[in-house]
This record gives structure tokens, sequence and C-alpha cells, in this order.
């Protein structure tokens, strides 16, 4: 069973602010916050790596040419 807080919230020209009760405190600075069905979803923001983007991606069915002929040659580069 879920906890349920009535809280208030503070109207700051175009923006509203809640307090978040300390029982139910996230251990972020950020959130993303999104309306569903009439009801506002708040979830800790979790950055995702290159790898994790890249696999939301769809295929693309387009032809890249890569042409590099025009471009200077790579400089050596020591490790």
């Amino acid at each position: 069973m879920s906890v349920e807080y009535h809280v208030k919230l503070i109207q700051d020209g175009n923006t509203q602010t809640l307090s978040i009760p300390q029982e139910i405190a996230l251990s972020t600075s950020e959130v993303i916050i999104r309306q569903e069905e009439g009801k506002l979803i708040i979830e800790p923001y979790q950055k995702r790596s290159l790898l994790e983007v890249l696999a939301t991606l769809e295929d693309s069915e387009e032809d890249i040419n890569v042409n590099d002929e025009d471009l200077l040659p790579l400089d050596e580069i020591e490790i």
C-alpha cells in the first residue's frame, strides 16, 4: 500500500513549486517530470550512457556516402 501526502503548491509567476516530505524525498537534485492521464509523475533523473541512447535509435535505410578524399590526412598520434 502506498502512502499519500497532502501538500500545497506555491505559485510563483508561471511556475508552481511543491515541497516533498522528507519521508519520500528523492536522493537526487534532478528529476524527470511528465503528465500521464491527468497525473504528474516525478522520477529521479538518470543520465544515460551514449550506448544506451544509441540503442534507442531506429535503424536508417539511408545510404551514407563517405567521401574523405578532400580531407587532410590524420596526424600520427602517439599514445
